[in-house]
């Protein structure tokens, strides 16, 4: 999203100034260059900004050290912006990520999160889920969707601090997760919990009625805490199409579940469908040999998305619009 703003006279920037104002300026060139560059940059810039003085203060030794770490510093900044449209054009350079045709709903309200967010506030956001969380299937850890969406809102709010923690862990589903919930989730004090479940579930027959009821224990026990929370359902892939009754099922609950809790849920089935059955994207352009989880396009894609979701709430914020999180934002199964 932008916004013009009239011509207004502006005082000299000093180099990491400048260098901040191209690296945001340059995900505004291009439409296409901005959706990729945001999606594809996974971690926010760091900058070593400590300066060892050889001199007083107002020597001339201190102001060329000053100046010279000045030049790095930009230096250092415009590289960055750089690597980010090598690997924007990398990620997304054959398959734009687009969301649901037709779509133009959000998952609702997230006060807490996006409150902070509008004000510039610190932000903890936890991820809490399984292999699709912990990032299996992707090349690098960067890739994983956590951090992928770390950099999407940091690059959004840019004065916010904002951290994303990777709660996810392999094999896990419903009961596992409950047992971890407290250290892993709410001793994390988070301001926003997105929580993927089920998948394995699916996989492993459990009844879904029973990982529906352990759901809706947590996120009861996650609102307590004062967080915001998002549902992730389980995956479009050829390995959950197998069980297809029981991943209705499971959907359809944790629907359910997000409903009578009044909370977000993202419909990840749903969107990954589209992706193949509606844009004609073929299957293993986001979905690894395994035929379950996400490849690095896919997880840089559902990042975005999501994302998208939750600067939408901020923006519902700002305008004191209030959406109810029980919204269904997707067509049933």
């Amino acid at each position: 999203m932008s916004s013009l703003r009239p011509f207004c006279r502006m005082p000299a920037l000093s180099m990491p100034a400048l260098a901040g104002l191209l690296l945001l300026s340059s995900v505004h060139l291009h439409p296409g260059a901005a959706q990729a560059a945001e999606a594809a940059a996974p971690a926010k810039t760091e900058a070593n900004t400590s300066a060892t003085q050889t001199g007083g203060a107002g020597s001339p030794a201190s102001s060329q050290t000053t100046s010279s770490e000045q030049k790095s510093l930009a230096a250092k900044t415009i590289d960055k912006v750089k690597q980010v449209a090598k690997s924007a054009t990398d990620i997304f350079s054959r398959v734009p990520c687009l969301p649901p045709k037709g779509d133009n709903k959000s998952v609702g309200s997230l006060p807490h999160v996006a409150t902070k967010l509008a004000n510039g506030e610190p932000v903890v956001i936890v991820a809490f889920g399984s292999s699709s969380t912990s990032g299996y299937g992707s090349s690098s850890p960067e890739y994983t969707y956590p951090n992928r969406l770390a950099g999407r809102l940091r690059r959004q709010y840019p004065t916010a601090e904002i951290t994303v923690i990777n709660a996810g862990r392999g094999g896990e589903d419903a009961p596992e997760m409950m047992k971890r919930l407290q250290t892993s989730v709410i001793d994390m004090h988070p301001d926003l919990v997105i929580w993927q479940v089920g998948t394995n579930a699916v996989l492993r027959n459990l009844d879904p009625a029973e990982t529906a009821s352990l759901v809706e224990q947590g996120v009861s026990r996650i609102q307590a805490a004062g967080a915001d929370i998002v549902l992730v359902d389980p995956q479009y892939s050829p390995r959950v199409n197998e069980r297809a009754e029981s991943a209705g099922k499971m959907m359809k609950l944790l629907n359910r579940v997000a409903e009578l809790r009044h909370v977000g849920i993202f419909p990840r089935f749903e969107v990954m469908r589209d992706w193949h059955e509606r844009q004609a994207i073929p299957m293993d352009n986001f979905v690894i040999a395994d035929g379950l989880h996400m490849n690095d396009w896919g997880y840089a894609c559902f990042a975005q998305l999501l994302g998208d979701h939750i600067i939408t709430s901020v923006g519902q914020i700002k305008l004191g619009v209030n959406v109810p999180a029980n919204v269904h934002t997707y067509r049933p199964m």
